[in-house]
């Protein structure tokens, strides 16, 4: 049995959510808040973070903003499912845009389970209000102090796909975004 499009983009979507949530589980699960695991020398650590679920570990207006930051997420997780099933039914979109949008859903939905649900799962916070679990930490240039001066971000596997499928559509699907629908309908 052949699979279609929307068929294939939803597994690669559900696995890429089962991946997040699994390498989130597991350090949840088996290491302690702030603490460092060297992976590959000082440029690699699982480091294990928890925040509110704004980019870089930034607040978004208390409990208003969290909770406004967590309905926001879901509208535009809904407005792409919505897009992406519009999109193939197509025969004309190109693969790797669906594949690109994919990717940035699937990050988006893996981090609104965080924010939906951890909270109640792991008994520090009410439905909406849980934190987002981090683990990757790449600080790649030092300065002669040791500060980390580039890349100090923490992030996770959802932030991941989302970025990879952003500067993926960014840098190879550009064309379908800037595209002149008129002049196609006109050759």
């Amino acid at each position: 049995m052949k699979l279609g499009k929307g068929a294939r983009l939803v597994i690669l979507g559900i696995v890429l959510v089962v991946i997040d949530q699994v390498i989130k589980f597991l350090v949840k699960g088996n290491m302690s808040l702030g603490q460092q695991i060297f992976v590959l020398g000082d440029w690699f650590r699982l480091c294990f973070v928890e925040n509110e679920g704004f980019a870089f570990g930034m607040k978004f207006g208390g409990a208003v903003g969290k909770f406004g930051l967590s309905l926001f997420r879901i509208v535009l997780c809904g407005f792409l499912i919505w897009w992406i099933s519009s999109l193939c039914r197509k025969p004309s979109i190109p693969t790797g845009v669906l594949v690109g949008l994919t990717l940035i859903t699937a990050g988006a939905f893996g981090n609104i389970i965080d924010c939906l649900f951890y909270g109640i799962i792991w008994d520090y916070a009410p439905f909406m209000f849980g934190k987002v679990v981090d683990m990757f930490y790449f600080p790649l240039i030092h300065n002669a102090a040791g500060e980390v001066i580039f890349f100090s971000p923490v992030f996770n596997f959802a932030d991941s796909c989302v970025t990879v499928g952003a500067f993926y559509l960014i840098l190879f699907q550009w064309k379908f975004f800037t595209r002149d629908d008129k002049k196609e309908k006109a050759a």
